[in-house]
């Protein structure tokens, strides 16, 4: 039988563009939907037979790298048609001609150091802008070659205002945010004085202004969205859809690539967004009542401090949601502690209890108090690191498709008020405790129907008969 011919080649557009670059910084995105990743996974292999040429792909961590569909996946598809032999355990990849890649990760900011006296000749860095400057400049130091490939870089990013790389980008960017087509794929060069980048058209320019004898870097920007992937687009007519049913800030940005848009005031929720009912709806088969809990009563220095509360939120197998309840108390570790067991004990003990937990070591142990203090009722906490805004993303994603509903109640006001000035600056509100419950009471109301049973069941129907379970 004869060898079949295997062929693995960009898209016409921004891939080709990017997998042609000369820079020694190569940097490709700026939506979601572009090819990025298999961009960036098959770069290397021009290299193929150069039996000493090895690469290292990093992301922030390895749950990312072995997602469902992530890079892990994805290299089975390109590295495997090229008869590479894989070992998991590692995340490696070696080629016949004596060629290998590798996936890494750099979670956190000191895990640089392990690569201390590396010699990388390809590096390529997923999600640029999850990872840090330092990161980033350290690991140029490692990207080294002696195996006769002149050593360097390729990235893959989204937007983000608040990242490193809006400044590596800027002179690809208008003042509106939006990337600047005639100037995709045109090197630039800089050098690294004083911790500061300083840019020039040409190497000689910038040797000249600084006075330095070594070389600059090479750096590009090439801009891609969906619409320049049509392959995905083909394969998956509904990605565009998923994109639109984003919050507005992602949708700016991940959808049309805008690298100035920062979030404002009603671009998670609005009034507008939640349909108000006059009772809960039946056939629900979920029930969890979130806490974001507060301890401070209001007093001369501190009027208005955070408010403990507790979101009731039911969940229904059409995948919809009801906001049925809300308990909120400005009080003392004390009494919020007694409140909370008093709302607990009204809700009855099919009603699961949620809430946070701080994530340093007082945390924990102030956690087991909570779950101590419950005890009898179905307690979990959640340790959280991540922003608020970041944990409210899903369940906004939620309300924009009007798939959440709400009581209509005399705490609707405060609920709606909160919500709709909520945004990614924590400086333009005064409260998000709402909005935190919500977050939490979404995470944990996701439904798996086998998961319950028919006595389950009922004793959620119950509930719209007698209040209780």
């Amino acid at each position: 039988m004869a060898n079949q011919e295997i062929v693995i080649e960009p898209q016409a557009g921004p891939q080709t563009l990017f997998l042609s670059s000369q820079a020694d910084i190569a940097l490709y995105g700026g939506a979601a939907g572009g090819g990025k990743s298999w961009a960036l996974e098959a770069e290397p292999l021009r290299h193929l037979y150069v039996p000493r040429f090895g690469g290292v792909i990093f992301r922030r961590n390895t749950t990312q790298i072995r997602n469902k569909g992530g890079l892990w996946d994805q290299s089975k598809d390109i590295y495997g048609a090229m008869g590479a032999r894989p070992r998991e355990a590692t995340l490696e990849w070696f080629f016949t001609s004596g060629m290998t890649m590798k996936f890494a990760h750099l979670e956190h900011e000191n895990t640089i150091f392990e690569w201390q006296g590396a010699e990388v000749p390809y590096i390529g860095f997923d999600e640029l802008t999850h990872f840090t400057r330092k990161q980033f400049l350290y690991m140029l130091s490692r990207n080294r070659s002696t195996c006769g490939v002149r050593p360097y870089v390729r990235a893959t990013c989204n937007p983000d205002p608040d990242s490193f790389v809006r400044d590596l980008v800027d002179w690809y960017i208008d003042k509106d945010g939006w990337p600047i087509q005639e100037r995709s794929g045109i090197l630039r060069y800089f050098l690294n004085i004083e911790d500061e980048f300083r840019w020039a058209d040409t190497p000689d320019e910038l040797k000249k202004a600084y006075g330095h004898k070594k070389m600059p870097l090479s750096f590009t920007f090439i801009p891609a969205k969906l619409s320049d992937n049509q392959i995905l687009m083909l394969k998956d007519p509904s990605y565009e859809a998923k994109l639109d049913a984003l919050t507005k800030v992602d949708q700016m940005r991940l959808k049309e690539g805008n690298w100035n848009y920062r979030a404002q005031a009603g671009d998670y929720f609005s009034e507008s967004m939640f349909p108000i009912v006059d009772e809960i709806p039946g056939g629900f088969i979920r029930a969890v009542r979130a806490w974001d809990r507060a301890a401070t009563k209001p007093n001369p220095q501190n009027p208005n401090p955070d408010w403990t509360e507790g979101l009731l939120l039911f969940s229904y197998p059409d995948g919809s949601y009801c906001v049925g309840d809300l308990k909120s108390i400005q009080d003392s570790p004390g009494n919020v502690k007694k409140f909370i067991k008093r709302v607990a004990s009204h809700d009855g003990p099919a009603v699961m209890i949620r809430a946070y937990q701080d994530p340093a070591s007082a945390g924990k142990m102030e956690a087991e108090d909570f779950v101590k203090s419950l005890q009898g009722f179905n307690v979990e906490t959640l340790a959280v690191s991540n922003k608020k805004h970041v944990r409210a993303k899903p369940v906004a994603s939620q309300a924009q498709v009007g798939g959440i509903k709400v009581l209509r109640a005399d705490w609707n006001k405060r609920f709606f008020k909160q919500l709709g000035d909520f945004c990614e600056d924590e400086t333009k509100y005064d409260h998000d405790d709402i909005v935190d419950a919500l977050s939490l009471a979404y995470y944990f109301g996701k439904v798996n129907l086998e998961s319950f049973s028919d006595e389950v069941v009922s004793s959620f129907e119950n509930f719209m008969n007698t209040g209780r379970f």
